[in-house]
């Protein structure tokens, strides 16, 4: 079957069409973004404001009309940390349902590391053994560990690149002494963290999956995308400190001009290899393996292995659950 994945992020609005059947390999055959940062258009009183819910609703009315015009069978749709973040979520969730007869899914964060899990099992298999997974996204952090498809910890904390840009690194460049700082903050908050995510074992394979560690491998010796998803790529310890020491001196525009880099994630950057680099330290882990497969493949493959009839249920009612105070625990 032909499905579409529409995924409501904190900086975009992606969707992702694929060819997919129970038991086989999800293959891509499009890929439409919109950047709406989302997570920027939060008002003092926490709520999403009347333009970006504007906007929202004009993104999926506009992805539901290539999904039809793609062919797609079905259509799911999940938001994540911006608009799980916003106190009028349910509201403007109403109006976009209302709008384009699509309804979106508020992804838990724990359920966001849970379904990430499930895509980076699959691509690497069994024979991987114990997998710690992390995942860095516009508004959190992701990570979960296990030796089977449903992880033994899923933990989602508010250390997202978008978030600590926006919080911590307004400057452009960014003030040198706040990067010092923050990066003494992440050490604090991921200590105790790491503890808990280990607790069931040391991992034998260390993972890091999408955009932000995508980009971070490449600006450190890591294959080009053109060299497709199944071709080996790594991040290491070392050259992620080198990185940062580089990056965090240049503006956003040079950043942007990085081979790898969009022009819409480079003001992020440095605080997204800040969290990387952070939370490869907290689990003294070395080097991480950069998986293709992420939350959107997750989702993915969840749909397959259910029943048709079961199908909505099962993204929605396994998988949807709202933060509470921004720390998930599994």
């Amino acid at each position: 079957m032909r499905l579409g994945v529409l995924d409501v992020g904190s900086n975009t609005v992606h969707l992702l069409v694929v060819d997919a059947h129970r038991g086989g390999h999800p293959t891509p055959m499009s890929s439409t973004k919109s950047v709406l940062r989302l997570a920027e258009q939060i008002d003092d009183r926490g709520r999403l404001t009347d333009r970006a819910a504007t906007k929202l609703i004009e993104s999926v009315d506009e992805f539901t009309h290539i999904a039809s015009t793609s062919g797609c069978e079905q259509i799911m749709a999940f938001a994540t940390s911006a608009v799980r973040d916003a106190s009028n979520s349910d509201e403007v969730l109403a109006a976009v349902a209302a709008k384009t007869g699509v309804d979106v899914t508020v992804l838990s964060g724990r359920d966001e590391a849970r379904l990430t899990s499930l895509a980076v099992r699959r691509w690497y298999g069994w024979s991987a053994g114990r997998i710690l997974a992390l995942d860095i996204g516009g508004g959190s952090l992701e990570m979960s560990n296990g030796v089977d498809e449903e992880p033994e910890s899923a933990l989602s904390l508010p250390l997202g690149a978008g978030r600590l840009t926006r919080e911590w690194l307004p400057g452009d460049p960014p003030d040198r002494r706040r990067v010092s700082v923050l990066r003494d903050w992440l050490d604090a908050e991921l200590r105790p963290v790491a503890k808990e995510l280990v607790g069931p074992g040391r991992p034998d394979l260390a993972v890091g999956t999408s955009k932000t560690f995508r980009s971070l491998a490449r600006l450190t010796g890591a294959a080009p995308s053109s060299a497709g998803p199944r071709v080996k790529r790594q991040l290491t310890a070392n050259g992620l400190r080198q990185l940062i020491a580089f990056i965090s001196r240049m503006t956003r525009d040079d950043r942007a001009e990085l081979e790898g880099v969009s022009a819409d994630r480079a003001g992020q950057l440095v605080a997204g290899a800040l969290v990387a680099e952070a939370a490869m330290r907290a689990m003294s882990v070395d080097t991480l393996e950069i998986c293709p497969w992420a939350l959107r493949e997750g989702v993915i493959l969840r749909r397959l292995d259910s029943e048709p009839t079961q199908a909505a249920e099962t993204v929605g009612a396994e998988t949807v659950g709202t933060a509470h105070d921004g720390r998930d625990r599994g």
